[in-house]
């Protein structure tokens, strides 16, 4: 009797969309079309037993008995539960298999006739082969799935043979039409065949999903963990103030609204990134953080609008200096060729560099901060005194701990503009040394072909400097590198006179002071010549630093006397003579050195030094009996010795003619000094000065104390050019001596010195030293000018020396010219 026995013919019909329900086990399904809801309800009238099978195609909305597989499941309802919405959820337990023989279009379900699918089994042998084959590969399975297989191994134990081992295996099927095809295999083995293929993808499946989520879990392990950690990380960063995500997104917002040229901005990017994987804790994380705020605190689009208004320059510059008329017409000039380059748009222009030179407190800083006041720009400060390190200028590399960008970079960042000015101060003071020479890197830095793009070692990045306008300022030009001054103008400031000193002190130094001792404005009188007293007696300078700090005396002690008698006195504080030497003590200095009358064998010459501009050398000379050693003493350099030889040669070549015993270099030991002998001195201008003292020391004649000299010899006597005329005419004019002998090729030099000291002055423009003899030394008969004809070239008797006419110098256009006229 078959299985069907028993049951009615005839069963309401099931269609399943992408569901197979397999004999010997149990499927919930969730029923919702209005023809399945019939059958479920036509069943549970009837007897409880539907066949169930699967459409062909899951997507036809309302199936026919043709759109389903012939082969299905008798199923019986175990349950049935009605939801909201009309659907009901019924729990179907699979029979057998069976075959749809004939279907009847009844309303209000499909009902089917079926017959029963009869399965093939295997030899015994063979069917436990096969199920010991699955079952060990279910374990393999199960032990890779965890304890979500563990019910499925237990009903595979449970199973009564292979048929309903492979049925309870099926659930592992996931494609329909395979699992369709299972249903339709009537083969156990058949089916436990392909059920072994399924399984063991499974397992491959399920190992690599295994091998995923190990991964996976590793990951996110090594993910918590490290966040864990950066967590912790970001409280001790907090903590202590330092680099967290909040500043590295502070950071990526800043590189983007700078506005940065395109090169630079991915530049910072790659640095920042770098910064962004690196351990807040680490060294180089601290380096390249302040990498990035150094290039993100540079001027990069900023820049000031130029004013360049002559008017308006003439009247600051006016303003805050007196005299230097020439510095100010030479700055006017500059300011000019700008603006006519600014309205033209010229592109080619190569700005010029200037080079203040001249001593300490002449105002050459000053006048760089006029000039950036006048043109509305920012004004920076750079020292370079005492700079001997390259790195100075250029910045230090990365790679050095510490390293940091040079003075340059600093300067553009202190200004905050792409234009500044830019004052170089001491430039002269630079030295080189093992580190490298910082003169060599500053060329680029000033040379206007290369500084377009100037490269700092710490920046690393090419930077312009073309806009920036720099000054420079130096002592002395000597120190100063040949190939770096090709690139500067050179502005010689050589001092000032007695008259511009007073009038600075009236209108600049004295309101300062006061106002820095918290007086009131004219609360001291310092009338100009108390002023006068001070400048002569009280300081020896050519620019006003220390008149300067003895008006500063002065006001300290104006201030206590306010302080003492507050209240009581209402006038102005008038400093007399008397009241300066109560206030700064007895004078310090004489006009005259101490040179107040005729001296054997001591001449005043004239110098130059970098830090007092023009000022007096004497020159003292000694003889005594010996052997024709002669001695120099005063730290006198090389090129001083050598003229000191220079002036005993002449000497001896000229001892007939200046009545000299011309034998005195063999009994006669010379001992030149050069007084104030711990400053060390040197320079050729000095020759003139040691003849002169020496042929008075041969001779016994004394040197006139109200004459001054300066100039280079040659061994045959001739007078050469020298250097800082004007600064030598005003150290003269200042201690008040008013003839001073120079070489006749410095006669244009004279139009460099201010009129009313030229007018003072007897200038003595002399081409040969026999000249300078003539008008230093005091001579009951001069001795005869030098021979240039052939008819003289045997010397005159000494009772037969001819005596020249004296020399009328007269002032022509206020400059002093020695004429042959007789006075």
């Amino acid at each position: 009797m078959s299985s069907l026995d028993g049951f009615a013919p005839r069963y309401p019909l099931l269609a399943l969309k992408n569901i197979v329900v397999f004999p010997q086990s149990t499927t919930k399904i969730h029923v919702g079309r209005p023809r399945s809801l019939d059958a479920i309800e036509e069943a549970m009238e009837r007897d409880q037993y539907l066949v169930a099978s699967a459409l062909r195609d899951p997507n036809v909305e309302e199936p026919t008995p043709s759109d389903v597989y012939e082969v299905g499941t008798l199923c019986r309802i175990k349950e049935s539960d009605r939801e909201q919405g009309g659907v009901i959820v019924v729990s179907l337990e699979g029979l057998c298999r069976v075959r749809i023989t004939g279907t009847e279009a009844t309303k209000p379900c499909y009902f089917v006739g079926v017959e029963e699918m009869y399965e093939q089994a295997g030899f015994e042998q063979e069917n436990r082969a096969w199920a010991r084959q699955i079952r060990e590969l279910l374990g393999k399975y199960a032990k890779l799935r965890g304890t979500t297989a563990n019910d499925l191994v237990d009903a595979a134990n449970n199973a009564s043979d292979v048929g309903h081992l492979g049925d309870v295996l099926a659930v592992l099927v996931n494609d329909p039409k395979e699992r369709q095809a299972l249903l339709e295999e009537a083969n156990k083995l058949k089916r436990l065949e392909r059920l072994a293929i399924v399984l063991s993808g499974e397992l491959e499946v399920v190992d690599l999903e295994q091998k995923i989520k190990d991964r996976v879990r590793e990951q996110i392990d090594k993910n918590q963990r490290e966040y864990y950690l950066r967590e912790q990380l970001k409280a001790i960063h907090d903590e202590l103030g330092e680099t967290t995500q909040n500043d590295i997104e502070m950071l990526r917002v800043k590189i983007a609204e700078r506005g940065l040229p395109a090169d630079i901005e991915d530049r910072l990017r790659r640095e920042l990134a770098r910064l962004e994987r690196m351990p807040g804790v680490s060294a180089e994380a601290t380096v390249v953080r302040t990498y990035l705020d150094w290039v993100l605190a540079l001027p990069w689009t900023e820049r000031t609008t130029d004013r360049l208004d002559l008017a308006l320059a003439q009247n600051v510059l006016d303003e805050d200096h007196d005299s230097l008329e020439h510095v100010k017409e030479r700055i006017l000039d500059f300011l000019a060729v700008r603006k006519l380059v600014a309205e033209r748009g010229v592109t080619r222009h190569m700005p010029t560099i200037l080079c203040f030179v001249g001593p300490p407190g002449v105002g050459k800083t000053s006048l760089g901060r006029s000039i950036a006041r006048a043109m509305d720009r920012k004004f920076v400060r750079v020292s370079l005194g005492g700079v001997r390190d390259e790195a100075d200028i250029r910045g230090h590399r990365r790679t050095y701990i510490g390293a940091f960008p040079g003075r340059i970079v600093h300067a553009i960042k202190q200004a905050g503009t792409l234009n500044p000015v830019i004052l170089l101060d001491e430039i002269d003071k630079m030295s080189a040394d093992f580190r490298g020479d910082p003169a060599s890197a500053m060329l680029e830095v000033l040379d206007p072909e290369q500084n377009h793009a100037f490269v700092d070692h710490y920046l690393d990045l090419p930077y312009d400097l073309s806009d920036v306008l720099f000054i420079t300022t130096g002592n002395y030009l000597g120190n100063i590198p040949r190939p770096l001054r090709d690139r500067m103008e050179i502005i010689e400031i050589g001092g000032y006179t007695e008259e511009e000193k007073i009038e600075i002190c009236r209108r600049h130094l004295l309101p300062k002071q006061a106002e820095s001792h918290g007086l009131d404005a004219g609360f001291i009188d310092l009338p100009p010549a108390s002023i006068r007293l001070i400048v002569r007696h009280y300081t020896r300078e050519a620019g006003v630093r220390s008149l300067e700090r003895q008006v500063g005396s002065v006001c300290r002690k104006a201030a206590r006397i306010a302080v003492a008698e507050a209240g009581k006195r209402s006038k102005k504080l008038k400093i007399t003579q008397a009241k300066l030497e109560e206030f700064l003590g007895p004078p310090r200095f004489g006009t005259d050195h101490d040179l107040r009358e005729n001296q054997i064998g001591v001449a005043i010459g004239l110098c130059v030094s970098e830090v007092a501009g023009g000022d007096i050398l004497p020159v003292e000379v000694a003889t005594m009996p010996g052997h024709g050693q002669m001695t120099i003493t005063g730290r006198a350099g090389d090129v001083m010795q050598e003229s000191a030889r220079a002036a005993q040669s002449y000497a001896r070549s000229r001892a007939a003619a200046l009545k000299i015993d011309a034998e005195f270099q063999r009994t006669t030991d010379v001992h030149i000094h050069l007084p104030e002998g711990a400053t060390p001195k040197d320079g050729p201008s000095a020759g003139v000065t040691m003849v002169t003292a020496l042929v008075s020391a041969l001779t016994k004649r004394p040197v006139r104390h109200d004459v001054a000299m300066t100039g280079e010899i040659t061994l045959r006597g001739r007078i050469m050019a020298i250097g800082g005329l004007k600064e030598k005419v005003l150290a003269a004019h200042r201690l008040g001596i008013r003839t001073v002998i120079a070489p006749a090729e410095n006669r244009t030099d004279a139009v460099k010195i201010p009129k009313d000291i030229l007018r003072d002055m007897h200038m003595v423009w002399v081409t040969h030293m026999d000249e300078v003899i003539a008008a230093a030394l005091v001579f009951d008969t001069p001795p005869p000018l030098p021979q240039t004809d052939a008819a003289a070239a045997q010397p005159a008797p000494v009772d037969e020396v001819i005596q020249p006419e004296p020399h009328r110098i007269e002032i022509v256009q206020d400059i002093a010219i020695i004429t042959d006229e007789p006075q």
